[in-house]
């Protein structure tokens, strides 16, 4: 059975998704970061990175989360737009949009915004700053079709779900008004029965 390590994070909660999405059985093995758990040899042995989420499906490791996206749906088959040229630069494109810039960028203004212990407001306003145009970017999209990449949902809409959850979070109680498109999207998705069942899945493990 695939083992998947999780936490409440983000990027954990993307993964949580697509394997409730498409129904894979799965293992669910905590990961407390904030006890350091990530650190010990048995998970670094399989994730040099120290980072949730990893899986691990028979003699395959996979770790980031964009990338265990990318090799479930290639495997299963599943969530992903039609097999062109086209749809498949544009699913590349997006996905690693999502890894590059709207993940690191929101994760750093949630951390300075939020937990840093010195408040550097140089700091906490470029990361807010980069965030926001980040989030900018899905939603002027959003604005012509349902989805990201079209008609169908995919799991380019799974990454930015993980962190558009975030955007109060982020970059303000307020945020979601600039953002309409993204929020409809945001809304639809967590209305899904597999959204609520992902989320639900950090409250099986009482993390630190």
């Amino acid at each position: 059975m695939l083992k998947f390590y999780y936490s409440g994070a983000p990027n954990p909660m993307k993964v949580a998704l697509f394997l409730e999405e498409a129904a894979l059985p799965y293992e669910a093995i905590p990961v407390d970061t904030r006890k350091g758990d990530q650190h010990k040899p048995e998970f670094l042995a399989i994730n040099p990175n120290a980072k949730v989420p990893t899986i691990v499906d028979g003699d395959a490791v996979v770790f980031d989360s964009n990338a265990i996206l990318l090799y479930l749906a290639e495997k299963t088959g599943k969530f992903l737009p039609e097999k062109t040229s086209k749809a498949r630069g544009e699913l590349l494109s997006w996905l690693m949009f999502v890894a590059s810039g709207v993940g690191p960028f929101s994760g750093q203004s949630v951390h300075f915004r939020n937990y840093a212990p010195e408040k550097i407001p140089y700091a906490t306003n470029r990361y807010m700053y980069e965030a926001q145009r980040h989030f900018g970017i899905p939603d002027a999209r959003l604005g012509k079709r349902r989805f990201l990449l079209g008609d169908s949902y995919t799991i380019v809409d799974m990454a930015v779900w993980g962190w558009a959850r975030l955007v109060p979070t982020a970059l303000g109680e307020g945020a979601w008004a600039k953002f309409p498109n993204l929020k409809r999207l945001v809304d639809e998705i967590s209305a899904r029965s597999a959204a609520q069942r992902a989320v639900a899945l950090k409250d099986k493990h009482k993390f630190k």
